[in-house]
């Protein structure tokens, strides 16, 4: 089973499930450019990808990066490595069709994609989730304010976000946001994660979203509106002070 592949445990994900290993700023550009070429098509499922020599050629990077970028797509089961044949594109019922765009995903694309989609789900959520979504959010909350760890506080963000998902009703926007959720656990966020979840921060993110709750509770829109774009722009700062 590739790593890419959760265990059936419900709507929600365990961290570990889309963990990949640690990898420097050039290994993790040459992943996503290799998971992007195999998203599109330009590597089809079984097909046989060029040399290590041809590729290294093409994306401009030394063999032991190409390599490490290999070894990580491996461990995600998009390719696998065949004794003295090269390396072949694992066929879809062998990986996870998310893992392609997952491993091609950066930073800045998925903050442009939350900026899209949870002003939309926000809205949404107000006008559909019933009483027991409202009650599991704040049953949430009060988790949060039980941890400073910040991993577990990470979970419990997503666990918040993924509720008020599956309160609009719409199960593709619920889909869109677990595809959200996955590419944000990839490695190369955890520096911004480092900044973003200090015991200060934390707190203020308690602060914040206990509002959230609470505009969700009022069903006031507006408010709720305005708490999300808040905290979506505050993450940006942070994206652009990381670059």
């Amino acid at each position: 089973m590739s790593l890419l592949q959760p265990q059936n445990r419900g709507p929600f994900l365990e961290a570990a499930d889309y963990e990949i290993p640690d990898a420097g700023p050039a290994v993790q550009l040459v992943t996503e450019a290799l998971g992007a070429r195999i998203a599109s098509g330009d590597y089809p499922p079984g097909s046989r990808l060029p040399s290590e020599r041809q590729l290294a050629s093409s994306l401009r990077v030394a063999r032991n990066t190409l390599r490490e970028a290999l070894d990580i797509l491996v461990r995600k089961g998009l390719i696998s490595r065949r004794a003295g044949a090269g390396s072949y594109v694992s066929e879809p019922g062998e990986w996870d069709e998310a893992a392609p765009v997952i491993a091609a995903t950066g930073p800045l694309h998925l903050q442009v994609v939350r900026g899209i989609l949870e002003p939309e789900m926000i809205r949404l959520a107000i006008i559909n989730i019933p009483p027991l979504g409202i009650d599991r959010l704040n049953g949430v909350l009060a988790r949060m304010q039980a941890t400073n760890e910040p991993a577990r506080f990470a979970r419990m963000e997503d666990e918040f976000r993924l509720i008020l998902a599956e309160g609009t009703g719409n199960p593709l926007l619920l889909a869109c946001l677990n595809l959200v959720i996955k590419a944000g656990r990839q490695r190369h966020r955890d520096g911004l994660q480092r900044r973003r979840l200090t015991p200060d921060n934390i707190q203020r993110l308690r602060t914040g979203y206990a509002a959230l709750a609470d505009a969700v509770s009022e069903r006031d829109i507006p408010r709720a509106l305005e708490l999300v774009q808040q905290s979506l722009l505050e993450e940006q700062d942070l994206l652009m002070q990381e670059g």
